[in-house]
């Protein structure tokens, strides 16, 4: 079976005292500032299903934190081996977000704690070309793979909010999370799975399975929001 990455937890918590922070500094600044606003949102896309709560200090200004999760499963070729594969996404993040008056439109710059991951399994086949060199479904048995990526990870982009009343929202994102350059595991369960010239040809199917992803480090963020304001 595929091993799942632990959570980065000193990361999680880290954003999770920010999120507290947002959440309790909330009733004191609004004391001090009447325009104050909290919302809270649901979102979706490239990033997967997420949940988010943003404070609004100032009308140009506001901070933002979430947490983004889905699971996309799907089959095809990778490296010249058809796989099984799930894209696990998994972040939380927390974002600074610029308002151009008398605009919808805003700039973003934040960090996420990133556990997005690869998770890829071999289907069945009668042979394996691993390394240039073709092996049996018995020598090679079932490769397992996991990409990850750096456990934080910048962000920039551009958004547009819309509301109503000043208590119902709609909100959509673009921009790009650099993950940073994939790190990529290839094992394999077969009988030469610890045989030395196995090995060799393993290690560069693998190189190949990391050029492949390469381009996962700069990935695209397009979502789309709804929220509301209670305050």
């Amino acid at each position: 079976m595929l091993s799942r990455l632990s959570y980065r937890w000193t990361d999680m918590n880290v954003l999770r005292k920010i999120f507290c922070l947002l959440l309790i500094s909330v009733p004191v600044a609004g004391n001090a500032i009447a325009d104050d606003t909290l919302w809270f949102g649901a979102k979706a896309g490239t990033l997967g299903i997420g949940l988010e709560a943003t404070w609004r200090p100032l009308p140009w200004f506001d901070i933002r934190a979430g947490a983004n999760r889905y699971d996309y499963h799907d089959t095809g070729s990778q490296a010249g081996i058809n796989y099984a594969a799930k894209l696990s996404l998994d972040t939380y993040y927390a974002t600074l977000n610029f308002r151009f008056p008398l605009s919808p439109m805003r700039i973003t710059v934040g960090a996420f704690v990133n556990n997005n991951e690869l998770i890829m399994t071999s289907q069945d086949a009668p042979s394996f070309d691993i390394g240039g060199i073709t092996y049996t479904s018995a020598d090679v048995g079932t490769l397992s793979s996991v990409t990850s990526f750096d456990s934080s990870a910048p962000y920039v982009g551009v958004g547009f909010d819309f509301d109503l009343f000043n208590k119902v929202g709609l909100n959509m994102d673009f921009g790009v999370l650099w993950q940073g350059t994939p790190a990529v595991t290839l094992v394999s369960d077969g009988l030469l799975a610890n045989d030395p010239v196995f090995l060799a040809a393993l290690e560069t199917e693998r190189q190949e399975l990391e050029a492949e992803v390469d381009d996962f480090k700069a990935w695209p963020v397009v979502s789309i929001g709804f929220n509301f304001s209670f305050f």
